[in-house]
């Protein structure tokens, strides 16, 4: 294994410098600079930089990254485990016992001893941009995760804070269901309800619902949820408050959770939490949901990814399948070296 120093890269802000790492979330009203992952099962990792600096993301560096091929991936749901959880789903869904919930698996293949997240990253970024594209890298601390995540969990500037869950995914807009456009605005009364209970009363609003993104290979529904925190109130109160994210757990978030539990066999770890960044001394931060992300389980010697999808009466078993293959597909490509990112963009190799 290299001897990888601690890092975090998100956009082009990079930090290095590693200072302390605790799981306590006061630190992120107190000073500093943190790098924050929040795995969906609720370990909290915050580690506080003394160096940050703007610069890009390198070009990726031939040979620098090796990963996994293409047919060593294995899922921890297979295409009848996942049809039969949809199924499944779908009979909670006839008793009553909730509206909507997110099925996941885990993909998991073998690791070079010598693999580098952020070399990883610096192929996603050519091959697969994201918005909330990033890097932490904390092999001491068991955290090394590559992301290219399109999704906002919550951004804060001040009191002011924002959520932007995305629902409904196709390869083009002409793809979108009406079962998309109803789990969308499912999930945004869910995050309302989550940081309505930590904003001042009547300044929850919804600026965009349902607006259409384009993202490599697909497009997504997104929509925009922003309020004003009540005095006094900061991360801490805003993580239990929102986390795990609304978007990839379900509604009531509550009955989605004890279903998830019940039907997925592997922990999703740093996937569906939250990765990102906070300036505890400027007031800001912005944390992503931590889909389209990678991580490197030392202890196992493997790179994992997780995919999912959302869940409705509406839902087919099939076609809720296909969306996680859809999901997944250019990322694993990517980190397989199936395809070629060069100068001139990313080419079939």
């Amino acid at each position: 294994m290299l001897d990888l120093a601690p890092l975090a890269r998100f956009g082009d802000r990079v930090a290095t410098g590693l200072l302390d790492v605790t799981s306590d979330p006061a630190v992120l009203d107190s000073s500093g600079f943190w790098a924050v992952c929040a795995d969906f099962e609720g370990r909290l990792t915050c580690a506080r930089f003394r160096d940050v600096r703007q610069e890009p993301v390198p070009a990726p560096v031939p040979g620098a990254w090796h990963g996994p091929a293409v047919g060593d991936w294995t899922s921890s749901l297979d295409r009848a485990g996942y049809t039969a959880g949809v199924r499944r789903i779908r009979e909670h869904i006839a008793a009553g016992e909730v509206y909507q919930a997110n099925l996941c698996r885990v993909l998991s293949a073998p690791v070079a001893p010598d693999a580098d997240v952020d070399a990883l990253t610096a192929l996603l970024a050519r091959g697969n941009p994201a918005p909330y594209a990033g890097t932490i890298r904390l092999p001491e601390h068991g955290v090394e995760i590559a992301t290219a995540s399109p999704e906002l969990f919550l951004r804060r500037d001040g009191d002011v804070v924002e959520s932007g869950p995305i629902k409904g995914t196709g390869r083009t807009e002409a793809d979108l269901l009406e079962k998309d456009y109803a789990e969308n605005v499912m999930i945004v009364d869910l995050v309302r309800n989550d940081i309505g209970q930590v904003c001042a009363t009547g300044s929850v609003s919804v600026p965009d619902l349902c607006a259409v993104e384009k993202h490599p290979g697909l497009v997504h529904l997104v929509s925009t949820v922003r309020g004003e925190l009540r005095e006094g109130t900061g991360w801490p109160e805003l993580l239990a408050a929102a986390f795990p994210p609304g978007s990839v757990t379900g509604a009531p978030k509550s009955s989605a959770l004890r279903i998830i539990d019940a039907l997925e066999t592997a922990p999703r770890g740093p996937y569906c939490g939250g990765i990102g960044w906070v300036d505890a001394d400027r007031g800001t931060g912005e944390l992503a949901v931590g889909i389209r992300t990678f991580w490197i389980d030392r202890a196992q010697g493997v790179l994992r990814f997780g995919t999912g999808a959302g869940i409705t009466w509406g839902s087919d078993p099939e076609g809720e399948w296909r969306e996680t293959e859809l999901k997944a597909a250019r990322l694993l490509a990517v980190a397989s070296g199936t395809y070629e990112v060069s100068a001139e963009g990313l080419q079939t190799s």
